[in-house]
């Protein structure tokens, strides 16, 4: 059987992942089925938030592990919050609450942002860690929209689509967003090992 462990705590994250990985992994795992087992993200940088999550858990399981760290950057907020999204505040709602303060009274134009995503996959059996990456660019709405999601989705708006990634189904946000970028080349690596 071919498991997975997505090291993370956060379900939504959690289910958004494995959607788009279940033909290729028969179980998944996430770190709130290892009662007492936390990761902390202290990294200075994407990259080494998500190589820490992915190495300690993979190694400490056995288990092949794929880890995600991703942030907001805003160009009005000179790239804040960054590495340190997950901790702008307690919940998505204080930090999205933050966010909108913060850009009280800039318009819309000027709210320029994008999300960036790095996935981390470890096998722990081979000892060797791959790096994906992805980027969405877009706006930070006026305000929120939409039910679906979770984090910033309710205010990050894609142009394109005249929407917030809030408002877009799981199916249609997996296409376009950060997140879906990485674990797509993440999934053709791992189609073409298999090949």
């Amino acid at each position: 059987m071919r498991e997975l462990l997505i090291a993370t705590g956060n379900r939504g994250k959690f289910e958004e992942i494995r959607a788009m990985l279940c033909g290729l992994f028969e179980r998944f795992y996430y770190l709130k089925d290892f009662e007492g087992f936390e990761l902390e993200e202290d990294g200075r940088s994407y990259v080494e938030n998500a190589m820490k999550k992915a190495r300690k858990a993979g190694g400490r399981f056995r288990i092949r592990a794929l880890a995600d760290d991703s942030g907001l950057e805003v160009d009005f907020l000179s790239g804040r919050p960054g590495a340190l999204s997950s901790r702008y505040g307690a919940t998505d709602e204080e930090r999205i609450e933050r966010l909108l303060r913060e850009l009280e009274g800039v318009p819309l134009e000027r709210r320029g942002a994008s999300f960036k995503a790095y996935i981390v996959y470890f096998d722990p059996f081979k000892e060797r860690h791959h790096i994906f990456f992805g980027r969405l660019n877009g706006y930070i709405a006026l305000k929120r929209k939409g039910g679906n999601g979770f984090g910033f989705d309710p205010v990050f708006y894609v142009p394109e689509l005249g929407k917030t990634l809030a408002q877009l189904e799981r199916e249609e946000k997996a296409r376009i967003s950060h997140r879906g970028k990485a674990l797509k080349c993440l999934m053709d690596y791992l189609i073409f090992l298999r090949s």
